[in-house]
Parts: structure tokens; sequence; C-alpha cells
């Protein structure tokens, strides 16, 4: 399944995005998926991840209470509603479509990723 993000963009520090992820069919239906994001010399980390049907979720302790996963499935879309934004939120982000809502497995497929800035 192809993703594609979008969103990103430059935020002052307490500011608010909401970053989209597109899939290119109704496969993405059958789908887990997890946002990640990846900062210059630094790992990448999951943030967020939601079931196939929406009904579970996770976020990293870094983000909780901050962000929102959310998913569509007429749109074939997931979302991540970041609020309260912080500079160590600067990153790129990417959405990755997950055989099952394991966190800590390896995603089928990526998307290219949106960057995210946070800074005055």
């Amino acid at each position: 399944v192809q993703l594609v993000e979008s969103g990103g963009g430059l935020v002052q520090p307490g500011g608010s995005l909401r970053l989209s992820c597109a899939a290119s069919g109704r496969a993405f239906s059958s789908y887990a998926v997890g946002w990640y994001r990846q900062a210059p010399g630094k790992e990448r980390e999951v943030v967020a991840a939601i079931s196939r049907s929406g009904d579970k979720t996770y976020y990293a302790d870094a983000v909780k209470g901050r962000f929102t996963i959310s998913r569509d499935h007429a749109k074939y879309s997931v979302y991540l509603q970041m609020n309260s934004l912080i500079s160590e939120d600067t990153s790129f982000y990417y959405c990755a479509a997950l055989a099952h809502f394991r966190v800590g497995d390896p995603p089928d497929s990526w998307g290219r990723g949106t960057h995210v800035i946070v800074s005055s």
C-alpha cells in the first residue's frame, strides 16, 4: 500500500498541526497504522499507532496528552493532531502500515515523510 503524508510545516511553540496520511486504496483498512518521527542524528521512534478498526491506540510517553491519532476508513486516511508543540517535536514524520497492532514490528510500507519545524 502506498502512503503519502502531508500537513507538515513551520509552527511556533505552543501551536498545533494536523498531519494526514493518505493511502492508495481500500487495502489500507486491513492495516494498523503508525506515525513515526526521526530527527537528524537521532534514531527513528514511534510516536503513535492505531489499530485496524480504530478502537485501540498507542502513544509514546513524550506525546501523551498532546497528540491524537485517528483514522477515517471512508477516506483511506489516518491523521495525527499535534497540539502544544514544543521544539523537541521538530522532526521528519512518517506514517507506516503495520500488519498487526504491534508497534515493535517492522512496518510493511512507509510514506516519504513530512517535515515539522517548531520554532519561534
